[in-house]
């Protein structure tokens, strides 16, 4: 444990990072943090305040999450929204990538694949007035010359010192010219209008607010069609060409919740989700889920998958859980530990 000084000025005590060792008392935190850095332009949307690099690859990043917000709001009646821990990943990875790796803040990047586990006992609403501390690990840096092309993004989440869950992610940096190229054509529907579809209801998928809500009736059991609010502030940050893989990530979370028995109850503990392409804004795509387990009535793991056009937008493992005495603690580590732990892929 290191004695360090507290962004409000108080001294406390921190775990040490299991990636970069002990960190040294003069390791200072930069706190000028913006939206731009982790494209959030909505100060209620960004949750990074500060970062720290500990070596060439080892960073810290903390971050304040909401107790009350318009789109993580709690799950259960008692947590905090998982999906906060690969937002953090997410904006983790962007404002490092910006401050740290010096990518201009025009460039866009492209998530390949995210996961997550989490400890869902340590993210009770009782705790969420403080920070959450985020060690991650840049490893297997790709440059294009002297500029960023792409790294992977390993994180260890503590808060109070214990370990919340652990995130990865895979990204590229693309260069504002070189999106433009990929995209041609398509960039001309940024911010056209899409319709509304009237959505499955929100108690179906864990949801309270139908605003939220990104699943669409489809006559097929385990299937429904993509429901893009293009109008929320959070989902969607920004006009956009394509539909954001954050939209995606809840889609998922909301058919595994939605193809349970019990949505109400149900938290998503474990995320692994690999993006295949872009999901566009002018043409249906269709959410399908399953059972990891063939024939299982109620199933803890499920399969879900995005198709387009007859294509695949994504695949994802989503594994969920009726309470947290069913899901075994993550040790110092950021493993699985316990009767029932599994061994991530």
């Amino acid at each position: 444990m290191d004695r360090v000084r507290s962004l409000d000025g108080t001294a406390r005590d921190e775990q040490t990072t299991e990636a970069g060792g002990p960190v040294p008392a003069t390791v200072a935190w930069h706190t000028e943090v913006t939206g731009e850095q982790v494209h959030r332009p909505d100060p209620r949307d960004a949750f990074p305040v500060a970062w720290r690099r500990l070596d060439d690859t080892h960073f810290q990043v903390r971050a304040r999450w909401p107790r009350r917000h318009r789109f993580f709001t709690e799950v259960a009646g008692r947590f905090q929204d998982p999906l906060l821990i690969p937002e953090t990943l997410r904006q983790g990875s962007m404002l490092l990538a910006h401050a740290a790796f010096a990518v201009p803040v025009e460039d866009r990047f492209v998530m390949q694949r995210i996961r997550y586990s989490a400890s869902p006992a340590r993210m009770l609403l009782d705790d969420s007035a403080e920070d959450v501390v985020a060690d991650i690990t840049c490893g297997d840096v790709r440059r294009r010359g002297r500029r960023l092309a792409g790294m992977r993004c390993a994180m260890v989440l503590r808060r109070k010192g214990r370990v919340l869950a652990t995130a990865d992610g895979r990204l590229d940096c693309v260069s504002d010219r070189a999106y433009r190229r990929l995209r041609g054509e398509r960039l001309s529907l940024t911010g056209r209008p899409v319709p509304l579809l009237p959505g499955l209801p929100p108690q179906a998928v864990g949801r309270k607010d139908a605003a939220a809500v990104v699943l669409a009736p489809s006559p097929r059991p385990g299937a429904w069609q993509l429901r893009l609010n293009t109008a929320h502030p959070t989902l969607f940050r920004r006009p956009d060409d394509h539909v954001p893989g954050f939209v995606l990530l809840e889609a998922a979370r909301q058919a595994a919740t939605a193809f349970s028995l019990f949505p109400g109850l149900m938290v998503v503990t474990d995320m692994d989700m690999v993006f295949s392409r872009y999901a566009e804004l002018d043409s249906p795509c269709w959410i399908e889920a399953d059972a990891l387990t063939e024939g299982d009535p109620d199933p803890s793991t499920v399969r879900v998958r995005g198709l387009q056009d007859d294509a695949e937008v994504f695949r994802c493992t989503v594994t969920v859980a009726a309470s947290e005495s069913a899901v075994p603690p993550l040790d110092p580590c950021g493993s699985r530990s316990g009767p029932g732990a599994e061994r991530r892929p």
